[in-house]
Order: C-alpha cells, then structure tokens, then sequence
C-alpha cells in the first residue's frame, strides 16, 4: 500500500530524512517510531503530498506523491500532531465544510458517524477555538476519517487525550484496521504494543529497524538474564546462584520485602534448573524464576542511543 525508497529530505545543510526506504503492506497497522528531531513528521508530511522529498520516491496506492499527488490525498486521512482548525467555525459546521472538501456525498450522515465515533456529538455546536487539546484532537480524527479513506496517517493521535479516551482511541483504531491501512507516530511504546502489528523506528533520518513488536525484542532486546524470586536469607542465596560455573553475576534489586534477583549467565546458558535445585536443597522457596524479556523500549533505546 505504501512503498518508499531512498526518500531524503534536506533543510539547507540540514538533512531531516537520509535515504529511507520502507513497505507498508495493505491492512497493517504500523507504528512509526522514533526519538524527537529523528525525521517521523518530515516522512509523514512527504508521504501526505504536504511536502515534496528532496530525493527518492514514495508511492500510496498505487500513485506517485509526486507526480500525481491529487489522487493520493484522495485515499489518504491524515491528522497532523498539531491539528489546524478554524477556530471560529463550529464542529458539525467545520466537519461538514471539510467533508464536502472531500467530495463525500452524504454529507450529514457520514459527518454524524464520524462525530459519533470520534465522540463529537456533546460538543458538536462548540466553537474549534474553545476547544481543549484533547477535542482538538478527535476533531481531527473525525476529518481524516470523513471521506473513508484507504490510508489512515495519524501523527501522534492520542496527544492530550485522558486515560478513558486513549482507550477509546486504541480501539476504534484497531476498528479501522478491518478496512484501512494505517500508519501512526507516537512516543508512547506500550500503545504500540497493544495497537500495532508492525514496527518501524526512524533515528537521525534513516530507517534502523522494521518488523513486528516480538520480533524486534527478540533481535535487538534480547536477554541472558533470569529473574530468581526466593524466600531465605538474601546474602545466602545470591553466593548459591553465584557458585553455578554458568552464572556471570548476580544482582540483588530493589523490592521491597522481597528477594528478587537479577542473574546474568555466560552464552544466554538456562540454568533455571540448576537454580531450582540448589535452592530447593537449602530449603529456600522458589516463588518466581523466568527469563527476562526484552520490552520494545529496550529496543527504543538500543536503536537510537547508538552513535554515527
């Protein structure tokens, strides 16, 4: 459904996108990740014809961003991170003007299904400009979605919004997978966790990283470390660990009340039960004993900590 390659984006000596390349497959939904300055909303506003690349191409559907940019703003709803609005037209009134923009055909009912979904009706007759952060922002994912588009591209669409409504968000975008495509930046990982079934991270303008949540943990957030729960003396049971040839080091952390233990091991070897064993013959309870896992933010991390 999308496909870019070797998009770059310069600002005078400044270069904002450096040679990206991506796919974005029919029905995904795709988490676009990256720290601030890394070039997310500079790739978003090429891909949405509001910005022409300096260099490469982007395809949405089947049309080239550059050479035929109507047809790709037919299919694509896009709510920018700051969403501009009129500020002294009305929210129905504003929807219906930008929906017949659009060429949506009927006009009153299709502006009524999105301010239900996007939870506008109460406030349907408020002014845009006295609107609080978090409306403004449902106001526009009401108007990207008007027109049915094919493609949906959300920059950051869960800013301002509280817990019930970030909620409410995640689903109705996972609703919107079943028929659209759609491609969200945001700086909240566990959202992407939950909504996302595949991952892109963007830092300093190339693309460091694709493929869904569970695969990048597995490649770049990987553990040798078990997590050892036990009940005894804390001393006693860390120098146990310890003594197993395999164990690297053991690391008491900070719970309080609880011996929870942090072993790192040579190779990623599993010795859970070795572990198991050697407490047990002490008489020391193993309450908890897995690996660690890796979280996305340890890929986050790994990904754009890098240098060069």
């Amino acid at each position: 459904m999308i496909h870019a390659k070797d998009l770059v984006k310069t600002f005078g000596e400044t270069v904002a996108v450096d040679h990206a390349s991506f796919h974005v497959s029919e029905g995904q939904v795709v988490g676009f990740l990256g720290p601030n300055g890394a070039g997310k909303t500079t790739t978003l506003r090429i891909l949405t014809c509001f910005m022409p690349a300096t260099k490469g191409t982007a395809v949405v559907g089947g049309f080239d961003v550059h050479n035929d940019p109507l047809s790709v703003r037919r299919i694509i709803g896009y709510m920018p991170e700051s969403v501009p609005l009129y500020g002294e037209m009305r929210v129905q009134e504003y929807l219906r003007y930008r929906a017949r923009l659009k060429g949506v055909s009927d006009v009153r009912r299709r502006v009524g299904e999105v301010m239900d979904k996007c939870w506008l009706t109460d406030v349907r007759r408020r002014l845009c400009g006295q609107l609080s952060k978090g409306y403004r922002q449902r106001v526009g994912l009401a108007d990207a979605l008007v027109h049915d588009p094919k493609v949906l591209i959300l920059d950051e669409p869960t800013v301002g919004l509280d817990p019930n409504q970030i909620r409410e968000t995640r689903r109705l975008i996972k609703e919107l997978a079943e028929k659209h495509t759609v491609m969200l930046s945001t700086h909240i990982l566990p959202e992407v966790g939950m909504i996302c079934d595949h991952v892109m991270i963007i830092n300093r303008g190339k693309v460091a990283a694709a493929g869904t949540p569970v695969e990048l943990m597995t490649r770049y957030a990987s553990s040798s470390g078990i997590v050892l729960e036990a009940d005894g003396p804390a001393d006693r049971i860390e120098q146990a660990v310890a003594a197993i040839p395999q164990v690297a080091s053991v690391r008491r952390q900070v719970e309080a009340g609880r011996n929870v233990f942090l072993v790192e091991t040579r190779g990623g070897a599993d010795v859970r039960a070795e572990i198991s064993r050697r407490l047990a013959e002490k008489g020391w309870p193993v309450l908890e004993l897995h690996r660690a896992t890796g979280t996305l933010e340890d890929v986050f991390v790994a990904l754009t900590m890098r240098e060069g």
